[in-house]
C-alpha cells in the first residue's frame, strides 16, 4: 500500500500549510508572534543530510540526532560523525534559515548485532535492513517524544538503495507509538540525490561506498 503513496506530496502539502501559518504543530512564542515547528531528524550521514538541511532549514528549527549503531568499525563512526557536525557548523555560518543543531548518540554497535540476530544471511535491502531502520528510527522517536519535538523523521529516504516506503511504514508506526508525528519524505525525488551528491563536492564531504555494516561492507 505504501509503495503507491507519493511521499513529496504529502510533505508538499503539511509544509504549505507550516508556511500559510494554518498547521496546529506551530506554537506561539512569549511575544505573540509563530515560531517555526521543532523537527528531529536522524541523520545517517553528512552528505545525506546535506540537501535535506538545505531543503528543510527555513521552515524547521531542526535538531540532527546522529544515531547509527549500524557503523561496525568506530574508526568508520568517527569519521562520518565529524563530517556530519563539520557540515553543520558551515551551514550555521551561513545568514539563510534556522540555525542547526546536532545531538550525537551513543555509539553501541552492540544494538545493532542483537535486532538482526539470525538476519545474517538475508540479502541486503531486506529483513535485516528493515530491522535496522526500526533500531534507528525507534531511538529517534523516543527522543523526539522526551524533547517535545513537532515532527521526527530521517535522512534514509534521501538513498536509492533505501526503501523509502518501508521506512515511511516504520515511521508511521512508531509516531502512533509513541504520540509524535512522522514528517513523510522520500528526499531523492526532484533532484534530492543529485543535489546531495552537488553539495557533497561542493563541502568536500566524505562519501562512503558502503552503509556502514560489516554485512554491507562485505558485500
Amino acid at each position: 500500500m505504501n509503495a503507491a503513496r507519493n511521499f513529496q506530496k504529502e510533505l508538499d502539502k503539511i509544509i504549505s500549510g507550516i508556511t500559510a501559518g494554518e498547521t496546529a504543530k506551530t506554537a506561539v512564542t512569549d511575544g505573540g508572534e509563530l515560531s517555526a515547528p521543532r523537527l528531529f531528524l536522524h541523520s545517517c550521514c553528512a552528505p545525506c543530510s546535506s540537501y535535506v538541511l538545505e531543503y528543510l532549514r527555513d521552515i524547521f528549527r531542526i535538531t540532527v540526532f546522529y544515531y547509527n549503531p549500524n557503523i561496525s568499525r568506530q574508526i568508520e563512526y568517527r569519521k562520518r560523525v565529524e563530517e556530519q557536525k563539520r557540515l553543520i557548523a558551515a551551514y550555521n555560518e551561513k545568514t539563510t534559515g534556522y540555525p542547526i543543531s546536532v545531538v550525537e548518540g551513543d555509539y553501541e554497535p552492540e544494538r545493532f548485532f542483537e535486532v538482526v540476530k539470525g538476519l545474517e544471511q538475508c540479502p541486503e535491502g531486506g529483513e535485516r535492513c528493515f530491522a535496522c531502520y526500526e533500531l534507528r528510527l525507534r531511538k529517534t522517536a523516543a527522543l523526539a517524544l522526551a524533547g517535545r519535538y513537532d515532527y521526527f523523521t530521517t535522512t534514509l529516504t534521501i538513498s536509492p538503495l533505501k526503501n523509502a516506503p518501508k521506512l515511511n511504514e516504520i515511521g508511521e508506526r512508531l509516531a502512533k507509538e509513541y504520540g509524535i508525528s512522522w514528517l513523510p519524505s522520500d528526499f531523492k525525488k526532484r533532484g534530492g540525490y543529485q543535489r546531495s551528491i552537488a553539495l557533497s563536492k561542493e563541502y568536500d564531504l566524505y562519501r562512503q561506498d558502503y552503509c556502514g555494516c560489516i554485512y554491507s561492507e562485505r558485500k
